[in-house]
């Protein structure tokens, strides 16, 4: 063995492990949120007090569960479970297969126990439907696909259509950006239309996004599933890491009322994360500032995105007696710098005035910007 070939071992043992590692982990996470939902289901089909629930079930779940610890148990999860096990109850034949049910049985309550015992003797059949053959076997599809492959695919009601995206995820290995772009663009209409599918299907192999191990890992629900924190979802390049550190350090520093309150701030819009670099709130302007960094090159797009930040916090976060939330873009590339405020709301210009006056001028931050990248 030479030196090569040591780093070319070592190499090899940490992808496959790694790999090991992050199947192992989201088939955990896949078997805990189908059972999840079928529990749900369950209560709703069989539970003695369900009528006192009803259409608030979901809702009563996420209350009671709020300052558990356990993380991700809320109304759009539970939802997005019972969805889940709703397409994918035929998977039960092989869970029975591989759950570790004795430790599951010496569970307490009674009504669990029986609940299980049903799933355990039960024939693969839907509530009020009769039995199904799944186009691929369970056993595939829950050592191919991630969890959040599943969550995706079971929100397409035809089968046949979500078999095909389940099959060309499988084939291409596609991560989950890639598998909602693919549906997004009509691909398996397009296959249907397509007189050469063939070679469709070549070309978008091609060009498709591959999942890793780090994807799986990184993924919102198996960070919620370990118990991680919000940051292990956000990965940096070394430049931003230096320059989020810094640029903390600076407008505390500049003594102008900044308090900080988030780092890689997690905020949920529909069934998507984005999370905001830095969130301050300022004492004198009595508002939130928003802080959004781009390790590039200025595009209209950034402004769509932070005033998005802006929208969500006037909506979701500001307080009475706040003053509409601002935001920082901060914009740069090969030393050319363009840093550029972004004042959604801000309508009052007295309100605007005190902005300019207390918060870093345009040329601060380029100044900052240029030595942390120099």
């Amino acid at each position: 063995m030479n030196f090569t070939s040591l780093i070319e071992n070592i190499k090899a043992v940490h992808e496959t492990l790694q790999s090991s590692v992050s199947k192992a982990i989201n088939i955990s996470v896949t078997i805990r949120n189908w059972m999840i939902g079928y529990f749900i289901v369950e209560f709703e089909q069989h539970g003695e007090d369900r009528a006192a629930y009803g259409q608030k079930l979901l809702n009563k779940l996420e209350e009671r569960f709020s300052g558990s610890g356990i993380k991700g148990m809320n109304e759009r999860r539970f939802r997005e479970y019972r969805q889940f096990y709703s397409s994918y109850f035929y998977v039960e034949q092989y869970l029975k297969e591989i759950l570790p049910m004795d430790g599951i049985r010496r569970l307490p309550t009674a009504e669990f126990d029986s609940a299980i015992r049903r799933l355990m003797t039960a024939d693969s059949k839907s509530p009020g439907s009769k039995s199904v053959e799944p186009y691929i076997p369970p056993q595939i599809l829950l050592s191919k696909l991630s969890y959040t492959h599943l969550a995706t695919l079971s929100k397409i009601p035809d089968p046949l259509k979500r078999a095909f995206y389940e099959l060309e995820c499988i084939k291409g290995n596609w991560s989950i950006v890639e598998l909602e772009r693919q549906v997004e663009s009509l691909y398996f209409e397009r296959s249907g239309l397509s007189k050469d599918k063939k070679k469709l299907t070549e070309l978008v192999q091609q060009k498709a996004v591959q999942l890793t191990p780090i994807d799986v890992i990184n993924d919102p629900i198996t960070v919620e599933f370990l118990g991680l924190s919000d940051r292990a979802l956000v990965t940096e390049t070394d430049l931003e890491q230096a320059i989020l550190d810094h640029l903390q350090l600076f407008l505390l520093e500049l003594g102008h009322g900044f308090c900080f309150e988030a780092r890689q701030k997690r905020i949920l819009i529909d069934d998507e994360y984005y999370f905001i670099d830095l969130v301050f709130y300022h004492r004198i302007l009595k508002c939130h500032i928003l802080v959004d960094l781009k390790t590039e090159k200025f595009r209209h797009s950034h402004v769509g995105q932070i005033n998005t930040y802006l929208e969500y916090f006037k909506n979701e976060v500001m307080q009475e007696g706040d003053n509409p939330p601002v935001g920082i873009l901060l914009c740069t590339e090969k030393g050319n710098t363009l840093v550029k405020y972004a004042t959604a709301g801000l309508e009052k210009s007295v309100f605007v005035h005190k902005y300019l006056v207390q918060l870093p001028s345009k040329e601060e931050l380029e100044r900052y910007l240029l030595s942390e990248i120099q």
